[in-house]
């Protein structure tokens, strides 16, 4: 006779496998769902920098101290006066988020590929906010007031000498995430213009294209 019971108890058994397993694959499909979500929801606010293009209108910025500078296309600007050095990039955003510019960091000569960003807490920070929305076009500014920084020195040389150095900029999206390097490099042009022409990315948080 059979014992009911027992395959009482084995069906119930089974089905309480069969269940435990369609959840697990449910709770994995979900997960990863969701982790597509958010990696979507990244690419929306992901901000990149690049020089403007040469056919961009004319940005201009001032500086605490009332100076105005301004640059056409995707001109750079190296002033100086009274011992300050005034700097500033026009900038165009390619990617699909907001820009917010965090910090620079200048280098007295023209670096590449193979010296590697400096860490974020070396940057100096920005004393205004810059928002660069997404397809449009904005201008980065820094200045360089001690008189007693060696990159101070370096970069006012290489504006005497006409020579082009490099300016890493660091930016986020608009929420402070999706932290990325883009390396500028700063040359002359004909006798009195300068260019910007960006070269290297790094992305901070994620990992980056290369």
């Amino acid at each position: 006779m059979a014992d009911w019971a027992t395959i009482s108890s084995l069906a119930t058994a089974g089905g309480t496998l069969v269940l435990a397993g369609a959840t697990f694959t449910a709770v994995r499909s979900s997960n990863r769902s969701a982790r597509i979500a958010e990696l979507a929801l990244q690419e929306q606010r992901r901000p990149v920098l690049v020089h403007a293009r040469l056919d961009d209108p004319v940005q201009k910025v001032m500086f605490l101290e009332g100076r105005w500078i301004r640059a056409e296309g995707s001109q750079a600007v190296v002033d100086e006066e009274s011992g300050v050095v005034y700097l500033g990039l026009a900038l165009r955003n390619v990617g699909a988020g907001i820009a917010v510019l965090q910090g620079w960091y200048p280098w007295a000569d023209l670096v590449t590929a193979d010296v590697d960003h400096p860490p974020h807490e070396d940057f100096r920070r920005q004393v205004r906010d810059i928002y660069i929305a997404p397809g449009d076009v904005g201008m980065w500014q820094g200045a360089l007031r001690d008189a007693h920084d060696d990159v101070v020195r370096g970069i006012a040389a290489a504006r005497a000498e006409r020579r082009p150095f490099s300016i890493d900029l660091l930016y986020s999206d608009q929420v402070g995430g999706q932290r990325t390097i883009s390396r500028f490099a700063v040359t002359p042009a004909g006798e009195d213009r300068w260019l910007g022409n960006v070269g290297l990315h790094w992305n901070l948080d994620l990992p980056g294209p290369r």
